[in-house]
């Protein structure tokens, strides 16, 4: 019986692919593409649809574009959204040992990939389908659909090539990183200074709305907070304070001690971050979430539209008003953020509910990740001791390791998953400019990005520390 990855053996001709640099490019010519990249990316975030109305129909996907770099009725409409649902598929498959393959064999390496942009093309395909019949657009007839469905097809193929462009050698980073902190950027800085007047009669940016509002002579409150739902200064003050805590929080970390086995005089410390699986979890987490409303809403305008199904209703329940689809109950109601404090207290159990959900998903997939991205106990064990190291004090042995690894690392995963959820999903009720996630997503993505071009720039400098980087 053939290997899953043999499957895709005669379709890897046809894929779309971009071809690794041969030889190592410069830093500079490295800034250049990702620039290049980044560029395309705001290109197509601007770029309309051809063939949807501009209506002014509420967004059901608001709250989670920001971790899909997702523009609403742009070329930029999916995101990077079917690439991340693709990942978790193909993760899942992998934990699962339903993928097995050597990370060690080129040809190995290249199936999976293979599969990997197979199902992100197939997430493309069937997100794409899905926004058309599920009336994200409103009534269109069969040729705009079929416009539509060109353009989001076209886009996300670009996407998942920009991506691998960037993550191949010619770019810095992932692709992926990169349109997600660019798209958390573009949101602060259009929430803090946007001029265009809105419903309540001040300008959408909270910073510019602060200042009418004192000049018009608000009370104290209505300085700060503004019922209607558009970027306040408490949620920009709020933003500084995540983002300051966030900060805090990627510096916290448990030290342990290693040695080299051969090198006597070499010490050194093996650090377990608090936030250990990093944004893997809350990244999963809504890409869940998302999908659950996207197929929720399929369901709800093909078959149940009147809510009279007992059984889909548990799934999903619509009203249908002027500006688009209103989650009123099932799953999907519970899985959506109530959204600013006013929408809190008025239905407090909902935001509650809302916050456990996210919260349990987020911890579930901490756990699971341990194994799915070979970060457990006895993977670390087994990458510390092919690398020479030892903890002082036990057997270069990996059992005992393991066991002394097993007493942080389950605990901090656990941890770091109650803190991404609750700051998640709290954050939103704060109206923190590009979410809490947003936050958390920003400063990670940055600080690896930091990370990584300081080691480039070393590469650059001292090419004989290349081969000791690559060891590390």
């Amino acid at each position: 019986m053939p290997r899953f990855l043999d499957l895709f053996k005669p379709i890897s001709r046809i894929i779309p692919e971009v071809k690794p640099p041969e030889r190592k490019v410069s830093f500079q010519s490295r800034i250049l593409w990702t620039l290049l990249a980044l560029l395309v990316y705001f290109a197509m975030s601007e770029i309309t649809l051809y063939g949807i109305s501009s209506s002014g129909a509420s967004d059901p996907y608001a709250n989670i574009r920001i971790i899909f770099a997702s523009q609403r009725g742009t070329l930029m409409e999916l995101g990077i959204g079917p690439i991340v649902t693709a990942g978790l598929i193909i993760q899942l498959l992998a934990g699962a040992n339903i993928i097995s393959f050597n990370r060690s064999d080129p040809e190995d390496r290249a199936l999976f990939t293979t599969a990997s942009k197979f199902f992100s093309i197939i997430m493309i395909i069937l997100q794409s389908v899905l926004y058309i019949i599920g009336g994200a657009y409103g009534e269109i007839n069969l040729v705009k659909g079929v416009a539509i469905f060109v353009q989001l097809l076209f886009a996300g193929i670009i996407i998942m090539l920009l991506d691998e462009l960037v993550q191949k050698g010619w770019g810095i980073g992932s692709g992926i990183s990169l349109f997600i902190v660019a798209g958390i950027t573009q949101t602060i800085w259009w929430s803090s200074f946007n001029p265009v007047t809105v419903d309540d009669g001040l300008r959408y940016g909270g910073i510019i709305a602060f200042f009418e509002s004192i000049f018009k002579g608000a009370s104290i409150w209505n300085w700060f907070y503004r019922p209607s739902g558009y970027p306040d200064m408490l949620g920009f003050i709020t933003t500084i304070l995540v983002f300051l805590f966030v900060i805090w929080v990627e510096g916290m970390r448990v030290e342990l001690p290693v040695s080299h086995s051969t090198y006597r005089g070499y010490r050194g410390r093996m650090p377990i971050k608090l936030l250990y699986v990093s944004n893997i979890p809350v990244i999963l987490a809504y890409a869940l979430t998302a999908n659950i409303t996207l197929f929720s809403q399929f369901i709800w305008n093909r078959w149940n539209v009147g809510n009279t199904n007992f059984f889909l209703n548990m799934i999903g329940m619509y009203n249908q008003t002027s500006s688009g689809l209103s989650p009123i109950g099932g799953l999907v109601y519970y899985t959506t953020s109530p959204g600013n404090l006013t929408n809190v207290l008025i239905n407090p159990i909902k935001a509650i509910v809302y916050v456990i959900i996210i919260v349990g998903i987020c911890v579930i997939f901490s756990i699971t990740w341990l194994e799915i991205g070979g970060l457990g106990a006895e993977q670390m064990a087994e990458q510390l001791i092919d690398s020479g190291m030892q903890v002082p004090g036990f057997r270069r042995n990996k059992n005992p390791i393991i066991s002394l690894l097993n007493k942080y690392i389950p605990t901090i995963t656990i941890i770091g998953g109650l803190i991404v959820g609750i700051l998640a999903s709290v954050s939103d009720f704060l109206g923190v400019y590009g979410s809490g996630m947003g936050a958390l997503l920003a400063v990670s993505i940055m600080y690896q990005y930091y990370q990584t071009m300081v080691q480039e720039q070393i590469d650059d400098i001292y090419p004989f520390l290349r081969g000791a980087f690559q060891k590390s």
